[in-house]
């Protein structure tokens, strides 16, 4: 292990490195949200319903929730390097089979391959850091590589919506389509060789830890929450608060940028408490999404909440990610495989979830379900007893 982390970090490692991977969840991230700022002209466009529309998301969800855990025992027999530019080449070609396709169904098998490409890179890119820098900067190169979920709500779901309104939402896809296979051409060219470790701990390993099991029924609950309500943000900015449709990508952008802040805020939180830091951003989480309904309507209001929501929700995949590295430092890739597993698997009936409340119930309800599963998230975490928590550390080199 020591010999691969040497190599790790010399001639083409170290923070250019991260900064690419940065970029690289950027992209999956944003492939993967892109429907939430269309969702509304993508639905009209192949004739379905929101509701239905919302299952663009759900099907990249569950395909990258089995992807993840799938992939993980293959390529970790494997380069790093290369299997993130194949999968980063895989986001980028999913991306423009969506912008190209003609009715839902060919939408939903190129979601698909979205999924299956952006499970792999989320979970190889997650504990990739520890082994680009030196064990002093692992912390903030791990923020920094989660900060590109962030950027995603900054950048990429509101440039989305952006561009959907002016040239229409197959040029967002478009544009996610050639950002996928640049970045799949930035990996190969910034990434140092990452030969397989030499220990590849099952997948099962990780869960003997309690610690684990608990991270994982947190962000089950957090994750389901936030997308029951948030793959549903624009109908109810557009229902409730009366917002206009050309205002829509600014209060997201002001929802991402608040997301930055909360990514590294809490990256810095969760390297002294994990547990805590989670505890404290669920019970923001909860309440900012049960006020949306009850104060969001206006658009100052309606800004307010997102801002605060943003900062809650920013700082969820940091935090997790954090918390996993310090209870099983040795099966960070099978923890972060079983980590992308749970979350996705989570948007991804989160999504469905909101669909079937929106359709059913209203818009607004899918506020209250989401507030209702960010409860039960800070309870479980209350009811937990702390144990101590140390910041994640690397094997050091020799």
């Amino acid at each position: 292990m020591a010999l691969v982390d040497q190599v790790d970090h010399s001639a083409r490692g170290g923070w250019p490195a991260v900064a690419v991977v940065a970029a690289g969840t950027f992209t999956v991230v944003t492939s993967e949200m892109l429907p939430v700022g269309l969702l509304t002209p993508l639905g009209e466009s192949l004739a379905v319903s929101e509701g239905t529309a919302g299952l663009a998301l759900t099907v990249t969800g569950l395909s990258a929730a089995v992807a993840a855990p799938a992939l993980a025992p293959v390529f970790a027999r494997h380069d790093r390097r290369r299997a993130l530019v194949l999968l980063m080449a895989l986001v980028g070609l999913g991306n423009l089979l969506s912008a190209w396709a003609p009715n839902f169904a060919v939408m939903t098998a190129a979601r698909l391959l979205v999924g299956i490409g952006m499970g792999g890179v989320w979970a190889l890119a997650a504990g990739i850091a520890v082994r680009l820098v030196p064990p002093t900067s692992v912390g903030a190169a791990t923020s920094l590589v989660f900060s590109g979920i962030a950027v995603a709500s900054v950048l990429g779901v509101p440039a989305g919506a952006y561009v959907g309104e002016i040239l229409g939402w197959r040029a967002a896809f478009v544009a996610a389509g050639g950002l996928g296979l640049g970045l799949a051409v930035a990996l190969a060219a910034a990434l140092p060789a990452l030969p397989a470790d030499a220990a590849r701990p099952r997948l099962a390993e990780p869960l003997a830890d309690a610690r684990v099991r608990v991270a994982l029924v947190v962000v089950a609950l957090l994750v389901t929450g936030h997308f029951a309500a948030y793959t549903y943000v624009r109908p109810v900015l557009e229902d409730v608060s009366g917002i206009r449709a050309a205002l829509v990508g600014a209060l997201l952008l002001g929802y991402g940028i608040a997301g930055v802040a909360g990514n590294f805020a809490a990256g810095f939180g969760a390297t002294r408490s994990a547990r805590g830091t989670l505890l404290l951003l669920s019970a923001l989480l909860a309440a900012t999404v049960f006020l949306v309904p009850a104060l969001g309507d206006s658009v100052w209001a309606a800004a307010a909440l997102l801002v605060l929501w943003g900062v809650a929700y920013g700082g969820v995949s940091v935090s997790v990610q954090t918390w996993l590295l310090a209870a099983v430092p040795r099966a960070r890739e099978a923890a972060s495989a079983l980590l992308v597993g749970v979350f996705n698997t989570a948007i991804a009936l989160g999504a469905f979830l909101g669909g079937r409340a929106a359709d059913g119930l209203g818009t607004a309800s899918v506020m209250y379900l989401g507030g209702a599963l960010a409860s039960a998230a800070a309870l479980v975490l209350a009811a937990t007893r702390p144990r101590a928590e140390r910041p994640p550390r690397r094997e050091p080199t020799s």
